[in-house]
Formats: C-alpha cells, structure tokens, sequence
C-alpha cells in the first residue's frame, strides 16, 4: 500500500509537495533537534485522492491508526484516555502558506469524562475547562460548520454578566457552564451533539481539512496568489502541549527580523496563560515579546538562541510559533515569514551584507510586485490631520476609504467603484474577500502576528491593528472613540500602516521615496530603503536579457519613462495625438469627397505630427522609439449616429439644414460599423486612406531629419499596425518606401526600420511570411487576447468575468496576465516563424502584459527581445527581467 502517513522524524522541508509547509517544517526543526512536541503527518496525497474519489481513502484509517500508536506509545499516555489523556492539535498545512484554509483545532480528545482526568491530573480544574470549552468552540465553527459569532457572543455575554474583560478573568466554574452552552449550542445549530468519541473527533477534523482546501475562501485566496488548485493540503496531527495551564505558562509567535520594516531585533506578541489561537485570531491584545525575557528569562533566551538557529539554517526570516508549558519551551511552527515590501528590500540587502545569501538570491527575495507597492504614494506630514486612534502599523501604506464594518458590504461597494476600509474588532479567515476589496484593514485588537496582519502583508494592503481606542460594534456599523466621538459606516477615514495612525476624514498623499528616486530627485544614501531598491534594481540590470521600455505617446511621459530607467519606447499610439482640438481634422480627412480636400485636411496635420515626433524623438534621443500608425476604429473620431440623426432632423424639421451636418451624416451612416473594432481601422485605413499613413510617415522621417541636424541621435520605427497578411503590409509598404525615397532627396539618408504589430493570431501562424517584409515585430497581446478568447475587454469584464474566475476558468484575467497557454503559444509561434525567415529579427511586445511580472518570465522563456509598458511600470518590469534571466 503506498504511504499516506509520515512522522515527523521521517521528513525535511523540502518536502513541502508532499508533507506540506507546516509538516515540512516540524520535521526540519526535529530534524535539528528543536524541542517539538511529537506527532505526524497525513499528506497532500491523502488530500488530493479524497478531493478526487470524493471520499477517505480506504487504507487512510489503518495508517493513521498506526502513527497514532506510536505517538501514544512516545507520550506514554492514549488520545482521550479518561484518567489522563493524550490531547492533539490537527493544523491544515499546504505548501504554501494559505490563511483561507481551516483554523487549527486544539485539544481534540477531550470529552465530558476525559476533561476531568485532565483535571485530576494536572491539578488546575481551571485549566481543563478552559480548553475543553476552547475545542468545542473550535470543533463546532471549524469541523461543524457553525458561525464562530455564536460561541464569541456567548463567550462575551459571560464576561460582561461576570464584570471581566478577558477571559483569563473567568473562574473554573464559569468556563464549565460555558462547556455547557456551547454543548447547546452545538446541538442547536448542527442538528448532533458534539462527538463524545476521541477518533471520531480526529478523523472528522482530518477530513475537515481536506475539505477546507475548496472553501470559498481557499479558492478566492489561491487565485489571489496565483497558487494551483491542484496541489491539496497536509494534515499535521501533533501531540498538544498548553500554554494555558496558568502561571509560567503562555504562548506567542516570533519573527526573526520586523516583518513590517526589515530591521533586526526582537519582534513578536506574546500572550501569559493562552493557547496558540488566542495571538493569531487577535481576541486579546498581545505583550511584546521583549516582555517574555521579564516574565520567563530562561524560556526568552532560549527561544532568542533557536531563533538564530533556524534564521542561519533557513537564510531567511523564519516566522514562529512557539508555546511555553510551565517554564518548558516547545516550537510548534516555522516558516520563511511572509513580510511587506519595505521589509523584503531591506532584509535581502542586510542578508548580503551578513553573507548569509549572494545578490542573485537577494533578487531573487524581492518582486516587482513588492516594487509597486513600494511605489505608491504616502500620506503627507502634518500636524492637522485629525488623529482618532494610533494602533499598530502592521502593513504599510497609505490607505484612504470608507468605514464598513463586514466583508460583504467591503465587496459590494468596492464592487461599484468606492474605495473603503475594512473595520473589525478582528479579522478571521472569512473575511478574506473582504480584505481582498479593501484599500486597507482596520482593527481594534490584535497585533503584527494576528490574521489581519499576517494577510494584509502576504497581499501588499495596508493594515493598522489593535488601535484599542477604537470601540468597534460591528452590529450597530459604529466605532466609538475614546474622546467620545462616534463614526458611522460610510465615513471616510485614513490609515497609516507604517506608523499606526487612524485619522478622521481623507487625509492628503504624497508621492514615495521610491518613485523620487527614480525621479532623480533622492540619492542612493538618502534613505536606507532607497538604498535597498538601488541595490537590486541594479543587479537586475546587469542579469536580464529582456531590455525594457515604454508606453508612450507624449514627450512628458518619454522623458518620465526615461527616467524610469526605459531603454526606449515600444508603443507611441499616434490615434491619441488626434484628440480634442485635432479631431476635426480627421472628421474633415474622413468626409472629404475630393483629392483636393484630403490632402488640404493632410496638409493641415503634417506639421502638428512632425512636431509631435520631434519632441517624443528629443525626449529619447538615441534610444529606439517605436511609433504605430494610426490605429483607431474611426467612431471614435465621428459624431455619433444617432445623435447627429435626431440633430439633422430637427434641422429638417425647423426647415434649416447645416450642409455639413447633411455630408457629415451621410458619411457616418457610410462607415456605421457593427463592431468597430474588428472593421476599418489599422491597415485596412491605411489602404483605404494612403495619404494618412504616407503623411504621418512623411512627418516621422522629417521629425528625425530635424533632430539628426541638431545633433541629437534619432532612431525611429515605424509600425504597421493589425497586420494579417504579408500582402497587406507590402501594399502600404510601397506607399510608405515612396514618401521616405522623397525625403531622402529632399534631406538626405534618414535611417528608419518598418515593422509591424501581430495582435491578430493569423499573423502569427503566418509570421515567416510576414517577417519577409517585416524588419521588426511587436506583439500587441491586448487585441491578441480579445481576437483568440474571441470576445471583448470592454463588455465582458463588466458581464460574465466574475462567474468564469468563480469558477476557476480564469485564475487571473487574461488581460492582467498574459494566457500563456493560449495566447502566449501564438507569441511563441509567431517569433519562432518570424525568425525562420529572418534571423535577426527583433521582436517584443507593446501590450499592457509588458508589465506584469507573471508574463515577463514568460517573455524571457521565448526569447522576445523586450517588453514596454506604461512608464510608472518600467522599474517593475526591470526588476522582474533580472529575476526572469535568473530563474
């Protein structure tokens, strides 16, 4: 029978397909010799093959029954044996770490018999009804499927009908009628008592776990991620030790390093007399960690000693959880701990320092997502902004919207366009599609290690926790501040995850560090964190094969994507120099019924564009600068029809027709198309229209004379843009090879390239062909992707995008990043063709996927030449090409 069940001794963690990150990692840390209690492992396999034949795999039960043998045997005592029992915690544990996956389950084994054995043995009644009412309440919300506000609420009215405010406050026999409430709970709401049984408990928190991996949560989080559906979730079973048995007892988790800012020292939360749950669901506020060298100094140094150990053994920052059992240490957890950008620059830059890692593997450490978050703006300093609270900045940012006070309305108001904060007392995993939509998370409990934290950072949101002033009542949609001030749902407040601070109102930003440096306006040493992005920024530069450049249709935005560190432009869409006051000179060029009146309607736009090209050629001045020929569906440039129907009509009617107007409607009603978009524009204008492409060619190459005579170093390259058949491009070729024959008369040799843009999949099977006449290719992967999944950016984000990501079609939108199984086949078919036919062919690609740092890998792996985005984008795509060559 193959293997289902691993103990802890029997893995590493580079087992985390198999045993998960949890399992992988418990079994590192034994392998190391850590103090980590015993247990075992039900793995990914045993998941995947439940998930599949929709039940537990037969030979699963004799297994674990084994290893749970051995763990008896190792404990000297039996899972839920009523004079002393064996208490185990059940954890989900993917490969990567998932916070949508099922809660841990703590004490299973107790029941109404053993809870007393507990008792007796332990001498602490307290004790033993503290957590026999803490595994009914996880039982029941986690493995019965009951809303967890049930037990909180009773939890609560206890405490208030008792005078306390934490539950250590509770006596041993308040917490025994507690067990009882939640019995009656229990039975009210799942229709069955809780399980009396011990490995009825186990086996059906087991298969909670496997079920958690396609909770609504779970799918909504690896979409987030990016993480495949097909992986499955581990099951560690591991023997409970308590940091809840009262005095030199306690529990908390640690980071090696500040996972919000990179700085080295002691980071964490610490709890005295709790259980793990307790600090990461945030339901009381938390110690310091350096407390714990106060209240335990032995415990503290060790923990600071083991800390050390994994940080060298991982060279990372380990994130860990860790119990404390009357003065004994035990670690439960370690992971490489998931941190903000600011924190993932800084710790890779010291690491190198510290010679725990090289530079390729500090690149490595740091995304061109972890760059844009890095990028966007701050809030400004000033001392008149109205501050309500100052908790603790758990994930920075800037983060401006209105309070709501449940996932739901988050969703259904980002949903129509507003921007809010989320705002709880604290966060749980089903508030993840909350804290998906939010600008920013907003706690009154809880510290940098709680849900709220540890997943706004893992997402790049902007979190503030444990902002005590704050009286949050989810109920009522207010939050009460101390000075007596109450704020509804729907005021606009402003979080800052960096420092903490809670403002009334919006509060006004400004531009990052990040992005005046790359703006040349802050040195490399002006800011640590500056430093940190230099560093990488230039060794991704000196890695990657992909060069990168711009979108750009302006001389502002070429000079700003240049200072972005752009290597040129990709895209110059010359449709958008053509609007406003310019408009009309289409329309006319459009209706005009005579040679005469186009080329006086031409003549009128050549020097504007010769202008244009000018400036955009001057901003990039010895760098490749590629300029698309006019590409627009022309109702973009025409009065629309109905409008101008009903206008003559009435001009009709009042018995006074504009003769404009009358031509003009008659040439709209002409090129009235159904779909505008797959009818005249691209090359098909340019044949239909000659003078248009021959103008704006004519305007290109004296744009460049014009510089070449000043001294500058232009580099121009013309694009044919929706090209589907070499004839196609041939036919406007001889028109554009004519007017650049005129020009070198008239002012010399001006050297220039003419290619075209693929973005039709015809193009791309038939690449070879085209590539014949084609000196360059660029890809323009927003219209390929509309032309190969054969609809419509525009009409079905807005329509059936939702159903299709819900249901796992989509993991991403194909617009955000690239398909590569489909689209991305048609970039690779069309640059190996091209190439067949030419050998130096250059080829990139123009469309908004140049940016994104999934299709930069991709773009390396096919060998395109380079990649251009929008000019805020060009540092992102920099610091993802390095990675790309690299990988």
């Amino acid at each position: 029978m193959s293997k289902l069940v691993y103990d802890f001794a029997e893995g590493d963690k580079d087992q985390k397909d198999l045993l998960g990150g949890k399992g992988a990692n418990l079994a590192e840390m034994t392998r190391l010799g850590l103090p980590v209690p015993p247990g075992f492992i039900i793995s990914t396999d045993a998941c995947r093959e439940y998930l599949a034949e929709g039940r537990v795999p037969v030979r699963l039960a004799a297994q674990i029954t084994d290893h749970l043998a051995t763990l008896e045997y190792a404990m000297g005592k039996q899972l839920g044996q009523p004079d002393d029992p064996l208490l185990v915690a059940v954890r989900s544990g993917a490969k990567f770490s998932m916070p949508g996956m099922m809660e841990t389950v703590l004490n299973v084994g107790l029941n109404d018999e053993s809870v007393l054995g507990l008792a007796a043995t332990s001498s602490n009644e307290r004790f033993a009804w503290d957590s026999y009412r803490r595994l009914l309440q996880m039982f029941g919300a986690t493995v019965m499927g009951i809303e967890g506000d049930v037990f909180h609420d009773a939890l609560d009215a206890l405490k208030a009908e008792r005078g306390v405010t934490a539950d250590t406050g509770l006596e041993a026999d308040d917490l025994k009628g507690l067990v009882t409430t939640y019995q009656e709970l229990i039975e009210k709401h799942a229709g069955r008592p809780f399980p009396q049984e011990p490995r009825e408990q186990l086996d059906l928190a087991v298969n909670a776990v496997f079920d958690s991996w396609n909770t609504d949560r779970a799918r909504l989080y690896r979409r987030q991620e990016r993480i495949p559906d097909d992986l499955g979730t581990a099951v560690t079973v591991i023997a409970m030790v308590f940091g809840n048995r009262g005095e030199h007892s306690g529990t908390g988790v640690a980071f090696t390093r500040d996972p919000s800012t990179g700085k080295q020292g002691v980071y964490g939360d610490y709890l005295e007399n709790a259980q793990g749950e307790d600090v990461v669901a945030g339901i009381r506020n938390t110690l310091p960690l350096a407390e714990l060298e106060r209240i335990d100094k032995t415990s503290y140094h060790e923990l600071i000693r083991i800390m050390d150990v994994l940080e060298k053994h991982y060279r990372d920052m380990c994130d860990i959880e860790f119990t404390i059992e009357h003065g004994k240490l035990w670690m439960l957890q370690t992971r490489v701990g998931k941190r903000t950008p600011e924190a993932a620059f800084r710790i890779a830059r010291h690491m190198v320092a510290e010679r725990l890692i090289d530079e390729d593997e500090a690149l490595q450490r740091v995304t061109g997502a972890q760059l844009a978050q890095l990028m966007f703006p701050r809030f400004e300093e000033s001392t008149d902004h109205d501050l309500l609270a100052t908790g603790m900045g758990a994930s920075p940012g800037a983060a401006v919207g209105k309070a709501v006070f449940d996932s739901a309305t988050a969703v259904e108001w980002a949903a129509r366009g507003e921007h809010v904060i989320l705002v709880r007392k604290e966060t749980n995993p089903d508030d993840l599609h909350g804290m998906v939509a939010a600008q920013g998370i907003l706690t009154s409990r809880g510290g940098k290690t709680s849900h709220a934290a540890v997943v706004a950072r893992g997402m790049g949101r902007t979190c503030v926790c444990g902002a005590e002033a704050l009286d949050v009542d989810a109920a009522a949609r207010t939050v009460t501040v101390r000075d007596g001030r109450t704020l509804h749902e729907g005021d606009v407040i402003s979080i800052d995850g960096t420092t903490g601070a809670v403002y009334a109102g919006e509060v006004p930003v400004r531009d990052s560090l990040i992005v005046r440096h790359f703006e040349g306006e802050a040195e490399t040493d002006a800011d640590e964190l500056v430093g940190a992005v230099a560093t990488a920024m230039a060794r991704a530069d000196s890695a990657r094969r992909l060069r990168v450049r711009a979108n750009a249709d302006t001389a502002e935005d070429a000079a700003r994507a240049r200072r972005f560190g752009a290597e040129g432009i990709g895209l110059c869409r010359t449709e958008h120099m053509f609007l406003g006051e310019r408009r009309q000179l289409i329309e006319d060029l459009i209706i005009a019924e005579s040679t005469e009146a186009q080329e006086a309607a031409l003549a009128e736009l050549l020097p504007l564009q010769r202008q244009d090209f000018t400036e955009i050629l001057e901003a990039m001045d010895g760098l490749p600068v590629t300029i698309r020929l006019i590409d627009p569906p022309l109702h973009e440039f025409l009065p629309d029809l109905t409008e101008l129907s009903v206008k003559v009509a009435r001009q009709e009617d009042a018995g006074k027709i504009d003769e404009h107007d009358r031509v003009l409607l008659d040439h709209v009603r002409r090129l009235d198309e159904e779909n505008p978009m797959l009818g005249l524009r691209g090359v098909r204008l340019g044949i239909l229209i000659p003078g248009l492409f021959e103008m704006q060619t004519r305007a290109i190459l004296e744009a460049a004379a014009d510089r070449r005579d000043a001294g500058g170093d232009p580099q121009p390259e013309i694009m044919i843009p929706l090209v589907a058949s070499v004839r196609e491009f041939d036919v406007v070729r001889r028109h554009l090879d004519k007017v650049a024959a005129e020009v070198k008369a008239e002012r010399g040799e001006v050297p220039y390239k003419l290619g075209t843009m693929i973005e039709l999949p015809r193009a791309a099977i038939l690449a070879d062909r085209i590539a014949r006449s084609a000196e360059f290719f660029s890809f323009g992967t927003n219209d390929l992707t509309q032309m190969t999944w054969g609809f419509s950016r525009d009409d079905v984000e807005a329509s059936f995008f939702s159903p299709y990501l819900e249901n796992g079609i989509f993991d991403v939108s194909p617009f955000e990043s690239l398909d590569t199984l489909g689209v991305g086949e048609f970039v690779r078919i069309g640059t190996e063709k091209g190439r067949s036919t030419r050998p130096d062919l250059h080829v990139g690609v123009c469309g908004e996927h140049g940016g994104d740092p999934h299709s930069i890998h991709f773009f390396h792996g096919v060998g395109l030449d380079y990649v251009s985005c929008s000019p805020f984008r060009v540092p992102v795509a920099r610091l993802e090409a390095g990675r790309a060559a690299l990988d």
